[in-house]
């Protein structure tokens, strides 16, 4: 595979006949340092294509990365130019393209890239942590962007007792957080799960040995319960929470062993701050009311599945109603079902890049200068999407956290059938 020099590259930033891939990981591509570049981000109008998805096992693999390809505009007419810091990422992909049929491929080393030349990268790129960071962190450093001193814990979530799927394997250090916890079922119907009162999270808090100082690492199996579990610690108002970005499998991905013992947090007597300390996270019903009567200032985004949208599945089992609450704009989620996240989802579970998912609510004419609230069914989709619309620097967002499920089960009016018809 050719090389190319800083100078040839620059020359064809702006070439429609050219694109511009990175190979790295994604958190790479987002802004983080790794493997010892100078700058981290990515070159301007670059795509990303990172080596680490071809490592991903998962349902449709290969349809998978093949609609990658497309989405970025990589066809097989164009000519490439994989990039990445370790000599490997290149070429990995630039194998997988071989065996594709792509042919115009050239090869790039980031680490050529004058210093003086600004990577691109995402304001708040740090709120979603790469494998080897949480790594070093466990080892005792304190990485980029992490302040001197600061207390870091780590927490595993996901739905149940530890039995369910901490037992069988989670971050090492890390203890968990059932989301019963701060989002506990009612005891009569239908059942909901809603967020708990602020009384409920101030004894979770407490138990779990949160302060309003800390800095948290939240991961999990499922991405969306670590992102349901940092939404509710950050409306708790713990000020610093991040996620490892993909989850278990960006762990297990980067080579390291999982852990099967049981952590158990110490628990604190005070919080430091009152509770709810970020109550603009959360949207609530009489907000979302408030703000549908003025469309000119604020969305209500949905992101379930359009199937959901339109009314013609509920999305879930233990919820009958279908439908829409009027004047909400769908915003994507998952291609299968109430418990995916594909439209925001890169092959390996890491966030996707936000070029593509602008273009996406561009499509369905979501302004991002007005306030967004986003919903699914009960908060989990809507928050994973909320951190990775915060990741790429959007000011005014919130997450309207009883969404479908809480607002078809209070009477509230609704709509099917696709919008306009």
């Amino acid at each position: 595979m050719p090389k190319m020099k800083t100078e040839q590259l620059l020359s064809l930033q702006e070439n429609p006949d050219w694109k511009i891939v990175d190979c790295r990981l994604n958190d790479a591509f987002n802004g983080w340092k790794l493997d010892g570049v100078k700058q981290g981000g990515h070159i301007p109008g670059a795509t990303d294509f990172s080596a680490n998805w071809l490592k991903a096992d998962g349902k449709n693999k290969a349809q998978t990365l093949q609609e990658a390809l497309a989405a970025k505009g990589l066809t097989k007419e164009k000519n490439i130019i994989l990039y990445d810091a370790n000599g490997r990422d290149a070429a990995e992909v630039a194998g997988y393209l071989k065996n594709q049929g792509y042919s115009n491929l050239y090869s790039y080393n980031i680490n050529l890239w004058p210093v003086e030349k600004p990577l691109s990268r995402y304001e708040n790129y740090q709120l979603i942590v790469p494998a080897v960071i949480v790594h070093d962190i466990i080892e005792g450093k304190i990485p980029e962007t992490f302040p001197a001193g600061s207390k870091i814990k780590i927490v595993e979530a996901s739905w149940g007792e530890e039995k369910t799927s901490y037992a069988k394997g989670h971050i090492p250090t890390s203890f968990h957080i059932n989301t019963d916890m701060v989002e506990p079922p009612t005891t009569t119907e239908p059942v909901m799960w809603m967020l708990a009162d602020a009384d409920t999270l101030a004894k979770f808090a407490l138990k779990f040995g949160f302060t309003r100082d800390d800095v948290v690492i939240v991961t999990g199996e499922e991405p969306m319960a670590a992102y349901r579990i940092a939404l509710v610690l950050r409306y708790i108002g713990v000020q610093d929470v991040r996620v490892l970005n993909g989850g278990t499998l960006a762990w297990t991905l980067a080579g390291y062993q999982l852990e099967k013992k049981s952590n158990t947090p110490a628990p604190v007597a005070d919080f430091g701050g009152r509770i709810p300390g970020n109550p603009s996270v959360i949207d609530t019903i009489a907000q979302v009311k408030a703000g549908l009567k003025t469309p000119e200032t604020y969305t209500l985004v949905d992101n379930r599945t359009w199937d959901e949208h339109i009314g013609k599945i509920s999305g879930y089992s233990y919820h009958k109603k279908k439908g829409r609450i009027p004047g909400s704009v769908f915003g994507y989620a998952g291609k299968t079902d109430a418990y995916s996240l594909d439209y925001f989802r890169n092959p390996d579970k890491t966030m996707r890049n936000a070029t593509e998912i602008m273009a996406l609510w561009k499509e369905q004419g979501i302004d991002t200068s007005k306030r967004l609230a986003f919903m699914c069914g009960s908060g989990w989709r809507a928050a994973e999407v909320y951190y990775y619309a915060d990741v790429y620097g959007l000011k005014n967002i919130g997450v309207y956290s009883d969404g479908w499920i809480g607002w078809s089960n209070g009477g509230n009016p609704v709509e099917t059938g696709a919008p306009g018809k």
